[in-house]
């Protein structure tokens, strides 16, 4: 697909749907940083940065528009969760969870607007949950929620200069962090009951999106949700509590 000049920067690239997105957008040519708390190795144009830290992010986004001229997508793919009753989510994890899922969103955003050229796009990976809010999930969801009312102000205040603003929203996607979760007995399963069509994602399935996004054939694109689940939203999520440990799920 055709895109616009300019680097993607893929933030929380280096694994799961991160990972995927920054391989799709490589895939249509475009030349790819990734930035991540872990950095990925086997990729040569990585930063570390940890996105609770606005001067960090400030200084990584910086290197990269400079190294590259322009930034001409940026995609924030990085995410975290607890699985955790409401009443037992104590001050840390709350803080974890907002800073990681909205407030470094807002930093990356902040950080690279300036280096978007016109015709550029953002775009945030959130969750169906932002929508559909799950048991042992309210800060999660929260975040999330509050994520995509960013991305529709930043589609409103940034549309005069070109820019677009949209959010991906993926059902359950099969990553290597997720594979713990989606490996306990009867879970897949129960997934599987309420994807209408029948199979638990890839990170490609949620890149593909992204990558047209991106793409100049989204052009008219901004301020979208669009969810990208295999229909999972259509019926009530499985539930996360019942019977369960509260867990950690780093994913997105």
């Amino acid at each position: 697909m055709a895109h616009v000049t300019g680097a993607a920067l893929v933030v929380g690239g280096a694994s799961g749907i991160g990972r995927a997105c920054a391989e799709a957008l490589g895939g249509d040519g475009w030349a790819v940083a990734v930035a991540d708390l872990r950095p990925d190795a086997d990729h040569i144009d990585t930063i570390t940065v940890d996105v609770r830290d606005r001067d960090a992010v400030r200084a990584g986004v910086d290197r990269v528009a400079t190294r590259h001229g322009a930034l001409g997508a940026v995609v924030y793919a990085a995410g975290t969760a607890r699985v955790t009753p409401l009443l037992e989510i104590d001050p840390a994890e709350w803080d974890l969870v907002t800073a990681v899922n909205l407030t470094g969103a807002f930093n990356v955003l902040q950080a690279a607007a300036p280096h978007l050229v016109r015709g550029g796009s953002f775009t945030l990976i959130s969750s169906v949950d932002s929508t559909g809010p799950v048991a042992g999930l309210s800060h999660y969801s929260a975040a999330k929620a509050g994520a995509e009312a960013l991305m529709r102000a930043a589609a409103l205040e940034l549309g005069g200069r070109g820019i677009r603003c949209n959010s991906v929203l993926p059902g359950v996607v099969r990553t290597p962090l997720m594979a713990e979760t989606l490996d306990r007995p009867g879970i897949t399963e129960a997934f599987l009951e309420h994807i209408p069509l029948g199979r638990i994602a890839a990170g490609g399935d949620i890149a593909g999106v992204v990558a047209f996004l991106a793409s100049s054939a989204a052009g008219w694109i901004t301020g979208v949700s669009l969810p990208v689940d295999g229909g999972m939203s259509l019926r009530e999520h499985p539930a996360l509590l019942d019977g369960a440990e509260p867990t950690r799920k780093d994913y997105a």
